[in-house]
């Protein structure tokens, strides 16, 4: 069977080898992974998630009486902190998801991309969004890359004209490169020509599946004063979910994914991160 994740890996080592604006990127920094995404449902393609962030700044939730305004509860202190996800014994800094199939299935109608690729076979648009989540990767490594404005100053929204343009550009740029076409064939037939050249479509995922690493909270061990508690405010405990805060390989599975469902085929440990 196909695996999609280990392919795409191969396909962005080869674009940061030969697109100067993202030849600072070490793949090896990045953990593509595969989740559940129908082709027939709203969502994202892919997803750039970032693990450099470093901790919030202390908080905690509270509720208004929607008569006067006043605070009648709020929640314990709290940070919110990014996972730790390592293979072997180097950490990861970025992590891509695809969604499976809907990734394999987009096409550029009537997308905000469109224009930049007339004339071109559909399965540019897949090509397009490799590239998207790469050029979302900071230079420093510490984010989400933010876009300069014309003016020098930077743009508050990640997804504006000037990032499709230049995600557009790149793409050019690959394309003239001349890549082997090898690397990218596995964008130009959607999931079922897929599944049908090559008897099922596998990618690495989290054993949480369909759960993966995220952003989570974390109760202060030290409370400070609240500016809220005044007489008759109740502080509630701090809710907190019930997923790892850290990940190794051993975390990782390998599943195959179907039209509307997936199933896990590779015990935890047995299977490298592509």
């Amino acid at each position: 069977m196909l695996n999609y994740t280990e392919r795409l890996t191969w396909l962005m080592e080869d674009i940061v080898a030969r697109v100067p604006a993202l030849s600072f990127i070490d793949v090896a920094d990045i953990l593509i992974f595969a989740r559940a995404g129908r082709s027939d449902a709203e969502g994202a393609f892919a997803t750039c998630h970032c693990l450099t962030l470093p901790p919030s700044e202390p908080g905690y939730y509270f509720w208004r009486d929607r008569a006067n305004g006043r605070v009648t509860r709020r929640s314990e202190w709290f940070v919110t902190k990014s996972p730790v996800v390592s293979i072997g014994s180097r950490p990861i800094k970025y992590m891509f998801s695809f969604a499976l199939p809907r990734f394999c299935d987009q096409s550029l109608d009537r997308s905000r991309k469109e224009k930049f690729y007339q004339g071109e076979d559909p399965w540019i648009s897949k090509l397009d969004t490799v590239v998207h989540e790469l050029y979302h990767v900071d230079p420093e490594l510490k984010g989400i890359r933010r876009i300069e404005r014309g003016d020098g100053t930077y743009s508050a929204h990640c997804h504006g004209q000037r990032f499709f343009e230049e995600v557009a550009a790149m793409v050019h740029t690959y394309l003239n490169s001349q890549p082997d076409p090898a690397l990218y064939d596995i964008l130009r037939d959607d999931f079922a020509a897929l599944e049908a050249k090559h008897g099922g479509i596998v990618g690495t995922a989290f054993r949480t599946f369909p759960s993966y690493p995220q952003r989570y909270i974390e109760r202060l061990p030290e409370q400070p004063a609240c500016e809220a508690d005044v007489a008759g405010v109740l502080v509630e405990p701090l809710r907190t979910g019930q997923q790892p805060t850290s990940y190794t390989q051993d975390d990782l599975h390998v599943r195959q994914f179907l039209k509307s469902t997936s199933r896990r085929l590779v015990r935890k440990g047995q299977f490298k991160a592509a």
